[in-house]
């Protein structure tokens, strides 16, 4: 249970933006694993290289990308899933579709990412090269 009012508080502020929460949250030396084959994608190491990535994807997005929803928070040990819905817009270019992010937690802290998305072709031209 502690591992799903983890995750729920991570959508929360990542919905609010609140930067302090998720650095409370964020292990500083989590590993996040970026879907796709665009300019965010990849395996990205600790919490500097991952906020630095978000700081982007924001500017990118004019401060549109969003998580829309997240409506199911499964746990497996270690192990959470959240379904999302995420969107954003940028030039003219929507992206809406369904997603899966996979976080690893230990003692309170997420500690790696996995994220999934519906249209992985959409997102990439989404975020571009």
């Amino acid at each position: 249970m502690l591992n799903i009012q983890t995750a729920k508080t991570y959508i929360q502020a990542a919905q609010t933006g609140d930067q302090a929460t998720l650095g409370s949250v964020i292990s500083p030396d989590v590993v996040w694993h970026q879907p796709g084959n665009n300019q965010f994608s990849g395996t990205h190491r600790g919490m500097a290289a991952v906020g630095a990535m978000l700081a982007k994807m924001m500017e990118v997005s004019k401060g549109t990308f969003t998580i829309a929803a997240a409506d199911q928070f499964m746990a497996n040990g270690d192990w959470v899933a959240i379904t999302l819905e995420f969107s954003g817009q940028r030039d003219g270019i929507e992206l809406k579709q369904a997603g899966v992010d996979l976080l690893r937690i230990e003692g309170g802290k997420i500690v790696e990412v996995r994220l999934f998305s519906s249209d992985p072709a959409q997102e990439d031209t989404f975020w571009g090269h």
